[in-house]
This record gives structure tokens, sequence and C-alpha cells, in this order.
């Protein structure tokens, strides 16, 4: 809502016709106690669902790391595949080291 100073001049002469001038500072009164009141409320809601959120982290006590994958049940798509690629890497040879060759100087 943008209203400016014209918009608010409106609707205090309104609120001033309708309501008379005797009536004006006992609404405002009103009004500033309802505001208080909301932002009471309002803050010991954040106040009380931080401290929640404190709790259950504390509780939980979930770490900061990442596990390692855990292998796929027997009978899973998954582990077929998983199955087909350790079939696939064991049957690749692998490499000979082959010594280095000696000169006649060593």
């Amino acid at each position: 809502m943008n209203l400016g100073i014209p918009e608010m001049i409106f609707i205090f002469v309104l609120a001033l016709i309708i309501f008379g001038p005797k009536k004006m500072p006992e609404i405002g009164r009103q009004i500033g106690r309802a505001l208080a009141e909301f932002k009471r409320a309002s803050s010991e809601f954040r106040s009380q669902i931080e401290t929640e959120i404190r709790q259950m982290e504390v509780e939980t006590n979930v770490p900061s790391y990442i596990s390692e994958p855990v292998a796929p049940p027997e009978n899973a798509i998954a582990a077929g595949a998983a199955a087909s690629a350790e079939a696939v890497n064991s049957e690749v040879p692998t490499p000979e080291v082959i010594p280095p060759v000696k000169g006649p100087d060593a």
C-alpha cells in the first residue's frame, strides 16, 4: 500500500467525520494497543519456532558429512547393473609392470 500525504489526510478527515473529535483519541489508542499486541505475539511466535528448531537440531545430531553410497538390494534392478559392472571390470586385464632396462653402465 503506497499511501501518500494526500491519501492519509483524506482518511483522517473521513474518520473525523464518521467518529467525531471525541472518539478519535480513543480509537488511536486502541489501534496502537492492537499493533503492539500483534508485534509482541509475532516476536514470541518467532522465538518459539527458533527454539524448537534448535532443539530438533540438537536431538537429531545430524552429521555434517555425506555418507558413502549403500549397495542396492540383491533383487533390485540396480543390483544387476552393479554386478554386471563388476564382471566387466574383472574381465579387463591389468597391465604388467615391466622393469626398466639397465644399460651396461649400471
